[in-house]
């Protein structure tokens, strides 16, 4: 009986986590700078609803090469930011 308990709360686990990554919301922000080599990335952004932030200008990391190479210093993006290791990370980016 508790193995079916565990495993029910694993797939109820599983699911809410999935859906937190569906729910991912983007937020349209503007490239300022890019310092490949320190991994991270100056944008100008509109409010971050999620983290609870004004719009301003500041640096986030970027963990991912593959998200690095996309940015390009004044475009246009939209992107998600979030809390990793407690540092502001861009995770996606469109």
């Amino acid at each position: 009986m508790k193995t079916l308990i565990k495993l029910a709360l694993a797939s109820a686990l599983a699911i809410g986590s999935a859906y937190g990554a569906l729910a991912a919301e983007f937020t349209k922000g503007t490239v300022k700078k890019v310092d490949a080599k320190a991994k991270k990335v100056t944008l100008i952004h509109e409010e971050l609803k999620s983290l609870d932030m004004p719009a301003m200008t500041m640096v986030f990391r970027v963990q991912d090469d593959a998200i690095l190479e996309k940015l390009k210093e004044g475009a246009n993006i939209e992107f998600v930011a979030e809390r990793v290791g407690g540092k502001l990370t861009v995770t996606e980016v469109k």
